[in-house]
């Protein structure tokens, strides 16, 4: 449960070098602003660059864990503001009444200010003013550890990146399905993100709409990032175990010596396998694979090669496995298709799209996962779905049954290292470890 506060605000500029400070900063506000305006546009742009993991993050001469002092000087006022939604830091500054001049400043600040781009409704703004109303200091918090100062020092402002110390723990979590995967997560308090990677782990094995049964379960082990006791951050899952139907599925995380993190079965198997069984998040299967189908249409038996996967109009539909386009188009029965090479005999075929992703010309590449179109009602169809289509060798199969090729095992040159690495990790799963209690 990630909780958003602001440690205290930190120690201001005494003495001659303050009073310079206000001084100038009320000659600069009495300035004419110019033509150097900043709108939406100039904030936005080209300002989304990831922040890594804080445990990677080296230190700076900007960057601190000394957590400021609460004095402030009785000529200066601190207020905050809440950002509402479809606020960005421009339309923030203009309500406040403060020059556009001064946001471009902050913004010419450095590296730290590329992350004002990633407000988000609730977060709170710290700003503090002289007694001329000129800006002295500016506060951003995007996490309840983190903290972006940005202190005027004549003409331009200072940035710096307060970081207060975290935990990272390793966490278990149990549950018994009742209703739903998602349900059962939440009844442990477990972070919805934990029980969507965990459906992402398994996907090969399971179908999340239609297996899941009363009284399956599963056990996973993850790690967090936590402040203060409470959870901040989810990292990654380490270890997990679903049972499903009476069958027992277990993986394992694996950073190989290249760096890759996969899932890897206890026996060194990719838990990702060459295809995804279901391309779609759909809500139900609106027709089976049946070669003796009666058509609700034309009213009369005409084979069914595929599945039908009811879906709301644009839900985005997966490319199954890495291939290329080998035909997209548009005609009186399948409306908006695409169709997918895959190699080895392997093809996939999409049909009644709404509309496509990008364009998929003849002979592009695509990865398992990347999204080619959106689900629809173009052409013969009924209602908003997803025909899919599954061949081998020109021959269609079912997609839920068909036999998938094997995953891909790990390398020979790894496999010492592999059961080196993973064998502590699946002890978790055997162990005794406090776990989170179900309510």
């Amino acid at each position: 449960m990630n909780v958003r506060q602001f440690p205290a605000s930190h120690a201001l500029l005494t003495g001659t070098l303050t009073l310079i400070i206000v001084a100038v900063a009320a000659v600069n506000r009495g300035a004419p602003e110019g033509s150097g305006r900043v709108t939406t546009d100039t904030i936005l742009d080209g300002v989304a660059a990831e922040m890594p993991p804080l445990d990677r993050v080296p230190p700076t001469p900007l960057q601190t864990a000394t957590a400021p002092s609460s004095s402030a000087r009785s000529d200066e006022s601190s207020q905050s503001e809440r950002v509402r939604s479809g606020d960005n830091l421009s339309v923030v500054f203009q309500r406040r009444r403060i020059p556009a001049r001064e946001l471009q400043r902050i913004l010419d600040s450095g590296p730290l200010a590329k992350r004002l781009a990633r407000l988000h409704p609730g977060d709170e703004l710290t700003f503090v003013e002289g007694s001329e109303g000129e800006l002295l200091r500016f506060a951003y918090a995007p996490t309840s550890f983190e903290r972006l100062e940005f202190e005027r020092v004549d003409d331009r402002f200072v940035a710096r990146e307060i970081v207060e110390a975290t935990d990272l723990v390793t966490v278990h979590g149990e549950a018994v399905i009742e209703h739903s995967l998602f349900d059962a997560g939440q009844r442990i308090d477990l972070d919805d993100r934990v029980t969507l990677a965990l459906t992402n782990i398994f996907r090969w094995d399971i179908d999340f709409v239609l297996d899941i049964r009363s009284g399956d379960s599963f056990h996973v082990v993850f790690e967090e990032r936590r402040h203060n006791g409470e959870p901040v951050e989810f990292r990654h899952i380490l270890a997990a175990e679903f049972v499903n139907q009476g069958d027992s599925y277990r993986a394992v995380r694996y950073v190989d010596s290249a760096g890759r993190a996969e899932f890897y079965s206890p026996e060194g198997e990719a838990m990702r396998k060459r295809f995804l069984r279901a391309p779609v998040e759909f809500t139900r299967i609106s027709s089976h694979f049946n070669l003796q189908r009666r058509h609700p249409l034309f009213k009369r038996s005409m084979p069914h090669r595929g599945i039908d996967y009811a879906a709301p109009v644009g839900t985005p539909v997966l490319a199954a496995g890495d291939g290329t386009v080998q035909v997209a188009g548009r005609n009186r029965a399948n409306g908006n298709y695409v169709f997918l090479e895959h190699g080895d005999g392997f093809s996939t075929k999409y049909l009644h799209l709404s509309r496509f992703a990008g364009k998929p010309r003849r002979g592009k590449a695509v990865s398992q996962g990347d999204v080619i179109g959106y689900v629809g009602a173009t052409g013969y169809a009924t209602g908003p779905h997803l025909h899919y289509e599954f061949l081998v060798d020109g021959v269609h199969r079912n997609p839920r049954t068909v036999e998938m090729p094997k995953a891909s095992p790990i390398p020979a040159q790894e496999r010492q290292r592999f059961g080196e690495s993973t064998a502590p990790l699946l002890a978790l799963l055997d162990s005794d470890e406090p776990r989170i209690a179900a309510r």
